[in-house]
């Protein structure tokens, strides 16, 4: 069952894509309801897999300057096994499957140049991999986790 996401919900979640260390004494006073509200709530959230907290990196600020986005076409019926083995390499932050000629497609977050190149290889290793197409992100002007407005 979804479950609906109410006025206050979407407030709760607002605030905390904006600061992810807003107390709930500070939630409470921003949406006008009492802590102990904010409390259930969030806990609902959580309880549900709607809201999960996690601290976010900044990529570069830990050194990881470099990106691609990498399309990948396989075998048929082999989709499932790709991913799983896919999943198995570290820089490999997220896999997506795709409408299109390139079922699948991956974004990697790494070092440098050199780094993409060993990742492509990698890839290449899968046996199913029948083909690859790299995007190379020369410039990121936005990146962001918030889903709700």
């Amino acid at each position: 069952m979804i479950y609906e996401l109410d006025e206050l919900d979407h407030g709760i979640i607002k605030c905390l894509a904006e600061d992810g260390r807003i107390s709930f004494t500070d939630l409470s006073k921003t949406l006008n309801v009492t802590e102990k509200t904010i409390r259930l709530r969030y806990k609902n959230l959580i309880d549900k897999d709607i809201l999960g907290v996690h601290g976010i990196v900044n990529p570069i600020a830990v050194g990881l300057k470099a990106g691609a986005i990498i399309q990948i076409k396989v075998k048929p019926k082999s989709i499932a096994a790709v991913i799983e083995e896919l999943k198995q390499i570290k820089p490999i932050r997220y896999i997506t499957v795709t409408s299109g000629e390139y079922p699948l497609l991956v974004q990697i977050t790494v070092k440098n140049q050199e780094k993409i190149t060993e990742v492509i290889y990698a890839i290449n290793e899968i046996a199913a991999v029948t083909d690859l197409n790299t995007i190379i992100q020369l410039d990121v002007h936005k990146n962001t986790f918030e889903y709700i407005r």
